[in-house]
């Protein structure tokens, strides 16, 4: 009897993963919408200037890494059965009062100033659309920071269902985009980056350079691919529609995702290597410019890249704001909900939450203040402790979760995430 029950849970489990629903599409172009925003348009300079050694490090990593951590906090989320319970409120499962206030908080301030960054630059980005591209005047800058902020607010506080449908139609076009702009650039490929590493000898190459090229790297790769802050939506939806089967479809999703990720944007960065050499990434990278705007002034032919720039970033950080906001709303809705002793939660808190979220954001995207972007260099490690370690230690610490417990993926996680945070507070220094 118990033989037959665990064959049919198996069965059920096999029919729900092997189904992939119009819905899951949605989730996974929203995981993929809300991780690459206009970021992308600097890793290939990011992850080239070290030549072709750092190119296919990102290349081996950048699926394992990125999945296996994201599902590990999926699956924390996963930990309480409740379709209710966000990260914020599993988090005080875990941990108690204290210690999910903590963390509760620790999330929030990971996740708002990359949020305010998205709202400045996309306020700048469409000012200097018009000034050089359409030549035309700058917009008041009041003004267009309300317009920018006010619209993507009002699709952000429609609920998460509304956010992930607007995300997933802003998806289609940014990834062809991609594809179409990697595919322009085939003739120009030059293999000058191969050419280079196979003229180097074992003598030559600075082993020490090349270690610190990779240490550096890890973060950029973190942070390129990263979707945290719709990873907990993601599991209170799994948990709602799927009930005991929540993880293996969650999985099924991220990994789809992931994968999503990794071909669209690894062919666009090795498309742009393969048509510069490490000497172009380095100039790129003094100039501040992205690589659109760098292949632009280089190739005669592509100076239509530089119109295409802006409208790719203004795609790119509008969807990804989107997927930010669900999880800044989480982490504030957890505040205020903890810190009234539970008498402010509901459609009370989201409006309190959307309200603030939208002057703080409004007021960052005109006054464009530079503190912004250290904040967010500041709350960089955070966000990769939360989506490292933190799942990692709640695996080993609480017996609700020991059936994730693998040594091998775990301790490749825990090692990746500490490399990434050392090398993020190296860039703080």
């Amino acid at each position: 009897m118990q033989t037959t029950q665990k064959q049919d849970q198996k069965q059920e489990r096999q029919n729900i993963t092997k189904h992939y629903t119009k819905d899951d599409l949605i989730w996974t172009l929203s995981l993929f919408g809300t991780a690459i925003g206009a970021g992308v348009l600097f890793l290939p300079i990011n992850a080239g200037v070290g030549g072709l050694i750092p190119l296919l490090v990102v290349l081996i990593l950048a699926y394992p890494m990125t999945f296996l951590a994201h599902r590990n906090l999926c699956r924390f989320v996963l930990g309480s059965d409740k379709p209710a319970d966000d990260i914020t409120f599993v988090a005080e499962t875990y941990f108690g009062k204290g210690g999910g206030f903590i963390v509760t908080l620790l999330y929030f301030f990971a996740i708002l100033p990359i949020l305010l960054v998205y709202s400045a630059n996309l306020t700048t980005t469409l000012s200097e659309f018009f000034v050089h591209q359409l030549g035309l005047e700058a917009p008041n800058r009041l003004l267009s920071s309300f317009l920018i902020v006010g619209i993507l607010m009002l699709v952000s506080i429609s609920g998460s269902s509304i956010v992930t449908k607007a995300m997933s139609l802003l998806v289609f076009p940014f990834i062809a985009t991609l594809v179409v702009i990697g595919c322009f650039l085939i003739p120009y490929w030059n293999g000058a980056i191969f050419s280079e590493f196979a003229n180097m000898s074992a003598s030559s190459i600075d082993y020490k350079q090349t270690l610190m090229t990779l240490w550096l790297v890890v973060p950029v790769l973190i942070f390129s691919f990263n979707h945290s802050p719709i990873i907990s939506s993601l599991a209170c939806h799994c948990k709602e529609k799927y009930r005991h089967y929540a993880e293996p479809k969650s999985s099924q999703i991220i990994s789809y995702a992931v994968i999503l990720m990794v071909i669209v944007v690894m062919f666009f960065v090795f498309s742009c290597a393969l048509c510069l050499t490490p000497q172009d990434f380095a100039a790129a990278k003094s100039q501040n410019v992205n690589i659109l705007t760098y292949i632009a002034n280089k190739f005669p032919e592509a100076t239509f890249l530089a119109y295409v720039s802006p409208i790719v970033a203004l795609i790119a950080m509008s969807k990804s704001f989107l997927g930010h906001y669900l999880g800044s709303a989480e982490g504030l809705n957890g505040i205020l909900y903890k810190a009234s002793n539970g008498r402010l939660s509901g459609r009370p808190a989201h409006i309190i939450t959307a309200v603030i979220t939208f002057l703080i954001a409004w007021l960052v995207a005109y006054k464009n203040p530079n503190v912004i972007n250290i904040i967010e260099s500041i709350g960089s490690p955070v966000l990769a402790v939360l989506l490292f370690l933190m799942p990692v230690y709640a695996i080993y610490k609480f017996d609700v979760l020991k059936k994730y417990r693998n040594n091998f993926t775990n301790a490749f996680v825990v090692i990746m995430g500490l490399i990434g945070i050392s090398a993020a507070i190296k860039n703080l220094m």
